[in-house]
């Protein structure tokens, strides 16, 4: 299980976030929707221990402060927004780098067939088996997207978090990822933690939903229980149930 407790955090010495609490229990699908700048991507890193915090996250009772960080990626999987590619490694060796946490210090050395079949596995799930030697510099951004997806996939950790894990892939690609991920909570009895621009995939594809607003949490719980026109209204400033019940009524004139 994952807590959050109490976390204020930012940059500069100005918090981004105030006071967030939450908890993700096992199997949990989790979507984090709010307008940009509210502190989503912020929260991410301040789970993955990836910059400073007060407050603490702690994933099965133990505080992410004090654990190892080989240790703490047997735990805790964070796929980031990919924008530049700094090397270049083929598909294979970039997603075998998810096993590192369950090796030695060194990269590609004694490599187990578990290592290699999770790194199959990975790939297969997102399409990627038959392209595995190519190079990821020569790869269009979906397709980098769905490696390093492969490569926090390979590294099977008890959370995955995910920063817009639908941007630069094609909307078939978007839907296969999202119903792949809410399977592989579930099956896995593991907890996947996604940012998502796009409220509908966020509706289809979370169990609870935290909205946040100005780096507060403005809700949190089970979709069904939270969203409602006005808490959407006022979280984005406008009418979103309004413009999604218009734009079905488009689709329904044009079908």
């Amino acid at each position: 299980m994952l807590k959050i407790k109490n976390i204020y955090a930012g940059y500069n010495g100005i918090d981004v976030l105030h006071g967030i609490s939450f908890e993700a229990l096992n199997g949990q699908d989790i979507g984090i929707i709010g307008p940009n700048g509210c502190g989503k991507s912020t929260l991410l890193k301040v789970i993955a221990n990836l910059m400073p915090f007060r407050g603490d996250v702690f994933i099965d009772g133990v505080s992410v402060k004090n654990m190892k960080r080989k240790d703490l990626a047997m735990k805790i999987g964070l796929l980031s927004q990919i924008t530049q590619v700094y090397f270049s490694y083929s598909i294979y060796e970039t997603v075998m780098m998810g096993r590192f946490a369950y090796g030695n210090n060194k990269l590609f050395s004694r490599v187990s067939r578990e290592d290699e079949k999770a790194v199959e596995d990975s790939l297969n799930a997102v399409h990627l088996f038959n392209l595995k030697d190519k190079e990821i510099n020569e790869l269009s951004g979906g397709q980098l997207q769905r490696v390093f997806l492969a490569k926090v996939l390979a590294q099977d950790p008890e959370v995955i978090l995910l920063d817009e894990p639908t941007n630069h892939l094609d909307l078939s690609y978007q839907v296969e990822l999202i119903r792949y991920l809410k399977n592989w909570a579930k099956t896995s009895s593991k907890s996947v933690i996604a940012v998502l621009h796009d409220i509908n995939h966020a509706l289809f594809f979370s169990d609870e939903i935290l909205v946040l607003s100005d780096g507060i949490v403005k809700a949190y719980g089970n979709v069904r229980d939270v969203i409602s026109t006005s808490l959407l209204k006022e979280v984005y400033e406008m009418d979103v149930v309004s413009y999604m019940k218009d734009s079905l009524k488009k689709w329904e004139d044009i079908l």
